[in-house]
């Protein structure tokens, strides 16, 4: 059997940032071979991980955002604790993450996405690097979702990264775009225009204004042709504060953002927003 020493235990904590006692099981197993021992530790780590899943739930996290020439990559990645969604190696994993997806066609899996080379860790795959982080910090991680929007891209990630906005152009400058992501972020529309709403939020509102105007002493002896006319004034105001394009927009308040956007030379073709856990 080939001695471990103290020394060769602790060169190996120090490139691992693992327990002593685990590097030095892992050495002792391996005959002194570190990359094995690393190895050794990685497998320990995902059956460790799959246990911890079973009994943990992931309920803190972070959107990562990331663009290429191709577009954008956003990413939903899940942790344990609020600090370790605050650690720097997690967020460098999840800016990693959207990276590769930013910067590569659409993956069929996560397993197939983690299974790309990591862009910080030299040698390393993404599902490498995070194994190595769950082994020091002993959280579950999860990619509970991932996208690739492809094509002319405005970016928004909030300074919590508790949520992001991505936004497709058809036309314009994406520098430009950044201040109507910045809106959708504290505006949270509910669809870019009123074809994008959930018809029976349109239908239910519809039945409440009705509902409404026959309990009106004022309005439930009017026609029904006069009350259908009058629902419908209503309900463009309705969406006009669900619409993306027809809200005003945050910053000018006497245009509305398909406004702005027009005297921007901007055309919105569509727009994504994440919000951790939503």
């Amino acid at each position: 059997m080939v001695n471990i020493t103290a020394a060769q235990v602790k060169s190996f904590r120090d490139k691992t940032g693992l327990p002593m006692m685990d590097c030095k099981r892992a050495l002792t197993e391996a005959e002194g071979d570190e990359d094995l021992a690393l190895e050794i530790l990685r497998k320990k780590g995902l059956a460790k991980m799959a246990e911890k899943s079973a009994e943990r739930s992931t309920e803190e996290g972070v959107i990562a955002v990331a663009t290429s020439d191709a577009g954008a990559g956003i990413v939903e990645l899940l942790c344990e604790s609020a600090p370790v969604a605050a650690n720097p190696e997690f967020l460098q994993l999840a800016d990693d993450i959207a990276t590769v997806v930013a910067a590569n066609p659409e993956f069929a899996s996560a397993e197939d996405l983690m299974a790309q080379p990591s862009p910080s860790k030299a040698g390393e795959s993404l599902q490498q690097q995070l194994d190595d982080l769950f082994n020091r910090i002993r959280e579950v991680f999860r990619v509970k979702r991932f996208l690739k929007i492809a094509g002319n891209v405005s970016v928004y990630t909030h300074h919590d990264r508790k949520s992001a906005v991505v936004l497709l152009l058809e036309e314009g400058d994406s520098a430009l775009g950044r201040d109507i992501c910045m809106h959708v972020a504290a505006m949270r529309p509910e669809g870019l225009s009123a074809e994008d709403i959930d018809p029976a939020i349109i239908e239910n509102e519809r039945r409440i204004q009705l509902e409404l105007m026959n309990a009106d002493p004022k309005d439930s002896k009017k026609p029904d042709e006069i009350k259908h006319k009058i629902i419908d004034g209503r309900m463009k105001a309705f969406l006009a504060q669900r619409c993306l394009l027809s809200q005003p927009f945050v910053k000018e308040p006497d245009s509305t953002v398909e406004q702005y956007a027009a005297k921007n030379g901007l055309k919105i073709k569509k727009y994504f927003h994440w919000i951790l856990g939503k």
